[in-house]
């Protein structure tokens, strides 16, 4: 597995990616692969800043389509050695464009190649645009490569389009838009046990508080258990539990089918595939059991086993 570290501790000199690279969708690789075709003598790196600016400066909460340690091993296939990942503080916030270029990009990171995407904007209120870091660069001799937004037929590729594909429970979208299968991962912990006097056992997983999630329903999802290749065929509910607890807060639930084991404590890797339903509210735990049972069949048919 490639390297995660902090500036000081990078390889350098380096070929750096500058950007964000949230989903790493065709217009992020794109930036991507133009430092590791021509790293100029230095060593492929991505650099992303976290947390994420819009945490630091506005408070917004911003969840990831990918966390930094997945971020890794997406990275590695491209020819990316190293993410470094730059905190983002009120200090860096208060750099000027050119202070930052100076001190971040070429004395610490000791840039030989920089690549951007076309939108990219840095420094002190934002005040750097892609001028002016090929104007910065070109002083000390540093090749800066800017690429154009890459377009689809619905309009440019962003992370926005992946997190509203999802939001609306279209992994068929987000998908296209990833060029991937979207994931999430979670360690599985103790629950009630209510699964089990139901007949419909469940897996209940911790994740990541900063980790963006599809929107609120029942999938078809194949399930990973720990670092195994095996997919295995799951039913997952994402939500509160309107029959059970109303007041219950957002919960992942994932039900394997056709096997049984005891999954407490393990990593539980899970890559919904289509959403079968909204969440509902039954009458009791009979009728929920039923329906459990009709979105276990259509999972079925959904993952065509």
């Amino acid at each position: 597995m490639i390297p995660l570290c902090s500036p000081q501790q990078a390889r350098t000199p380096t070929a750096l990616a500058l950007g964000s690279f949230d989903g790493l969708h065709a217009g992020h690789r794109r930036v991507i692969e133009a430092v590791c075709a021509e790293p100029l003598g230095g060593l492929p790196t991505v650099v992303s800043f976290w947390p994420h600016p819009r945490e630091v400066l506005h408070g917004e909460a911003r969840l990831r389509l990918d966390l930094p340690e997945e971020k890794l091993e997406l990275l590695q296939p491209l020819g990316i050695e190293q993410l470094v990942l730059v905190p983002f503080n009120q200090t860096l916030a208060r750099l000027s464009a050119e202070d930052f270029v100076r001190s971040m990009l070429i004395d610490t990171l000791q840039a030989r190649h920089i690549a951007v995407g076309a939108n990219f904007r840095f420094g002190r209120g934002r005040q750097g645009t892609t001028e002016t870091l090929q104007t910065l660069c070109a002083a000390v001799g540093v090749q800066v490569t800017v690429l154009p937004i890459l377009k689809d037929a619905s309009g440019a590729m962003s992370s926005s389009r992946v997190r509203a594909a999802l939001g609306d429970g279209d992994l068929t979208t987000a998908q296209q838009l990833l060029g991937r299968s979207y994931r999430f991962s979670g360690t599985v912990v103790k629950g009630r046990g209510l699964g089990h006097t139901i007949g419909w056992p469940t897996a209940n997983l911790a994740v990541d508080g900063r980790k963006f999630l599809p929107g609120l329903g029942v999938y078809a999802a194949w399930a990973h258990v720990g670092d195994q290749s095996k997919r295995l065929p799951a039913v997952m509910n994402l939500g509160p539990q309107p029959t059970v607890d109303p007041l219950s807060p957002s919960a992942v639930e994932v039900h394997l089918l056709d096997t049984n084991q005891d999954l407490v404590g393990k990593l539980l890797t899970v890559e919904p595939v289509e959403r079968l339903r909204g969440q509902q509210r039954f009458s009791g735990l009979d009728e929920l059991s039923h329906q459990i049972g009709l979105d276990a069949q259509r999972a079925r048919s959904c993952l065509s086993i």
